[in-house]
């Protein structure tokens, strides 16, 4: 939800952060590698609870993963690669927090698999209403929107890091927003299936 429609508040410092790597001469894909590599290292600090780093590389992770498409699109570097290389980095940063955050607190591993299993039935509705859906946007492929998307999950994500106390009920609310998601996404690609 907000990744569609409170994106263009955001766009000007997005822009701003993709100039200066356009001049510096650095690729979108190499934005995407270092939004990756920020995430990995939050997903350490959350499975070593040192918590308040792991909130700032969470959103430094988030920030650099906006930008690359920007310079992408400055570039005119925009391709199905790069946008197949984002979205498996972010899955792999998604999934790394998850287990960090499973290894070192075992009494909510049951949560996490609800959560796993809500994300991955929702990416898989996103990705497959891009397949039949026609892109009229300026993303690589058609981007179906929800009411939990990649912001919202860092937004989740940093509610469990904050609140690590209340982990277990947090992903439980945030797994039930996924499943709301995933009844929006499935009218929406029974709509488009039918046009």
């Amino acid at each position: 939800m907000l990744d569609t429609n409170a994106r263009k508040y955001f766009n000007p410092l997005f822009e701003t952060i993709a100039k200066y790597f356009v001049n510096k001469k650095i690729s979108a894909n190499q934005i995407t590698l270092l939004s990756f590599g920020l995430g990995i290292i939050c997903a350490v600090f959350v499975y070593f609870k040192i918590y308040f780093l792991a909130f700032i590389f969470l959103w430094l992770s988030g920030l650099f993963d906006a930008v690359d498409g920007e310079v992408a699109r400055m570039t005119n570097t925009k391709s199905k690669f790069g946008a197949q290389i984002d979205i498996v980095s972010d899955r792999i940063v998604e999934l790394a927090f998850i287990w960090a955050l499973a290894l070192s607190n075992e009494n909510i591993t049951a949560s996490l698999l609800f959560l796993v299993s809500m994300i991955l039935i929702s990416m898989t509705l996103f990705l497959t209403t891009g397949m039949i859906a026609e892109n009229k946007t300026k993303k690589s492929f058609y981007y179906q929107s929800g009411l939990m998307e990649r912001t919202e999950g860092f937004i989740m994500f940093s509610l469990i890091i904050i609140f690590n106390k209340h982990m277990k009920l947090i992903i439980i609310i945030y797994s039930i927003l996924i499943l709301i998601t995933i009844i929006q996404r499935m009218l929406e690609s029974i709509k488009i299936s039918k046009e």
